[in-house]
């Protein structure tokens, strides 16, 4: 089955937020986990809030410049237990590698 563009687009915000929500939870590590772009990675996380997923970027205390991690703080109308229920089939469904146990 082919995904539409909109489809597509709502299972990666759903897919990337569950990374997030799972420790998987810098651009480096999601375009790790996902093969996607740099730039895509940073659309999606910023693309999130169109879901009123509030996903915000924490800064390590003590660091320079932007070391930290995205945290979710609020699911907004999306089930996290549904999204982690299906991770896998979003994965499947946007081509994205296998994750290795032990991964964030």
């Amino acid at each position: 089955m082919t995904l539409s563009k909109t489809r597509t687009s709502f299972y990666r915000r759903l897919y990337v937020a569950h990374l997030v929500a799972t420790g998987t939870a810098s651009v480096p590590a999601i375009t790790a986990a996902t093969g996607m772009p740099r730039r895509t990675a940073q659309d999606t996380l910023g693309a999130l809030g169109e879901l009123d997923i509030l996903c915000e970027f924490e800064h390590l205390a003590g660091e320079r410049h932007n070391i930290g991690a995205y945290v979710i703080r609020d699911w907004g109308p999306i089930d996290p237990a549904w999204v982690a229920a299906h991770a896998e089939r979003l994965r499947v469904a946007l081509g994205y590698p296998h994750r290795q146990s032990g991964e964030g």
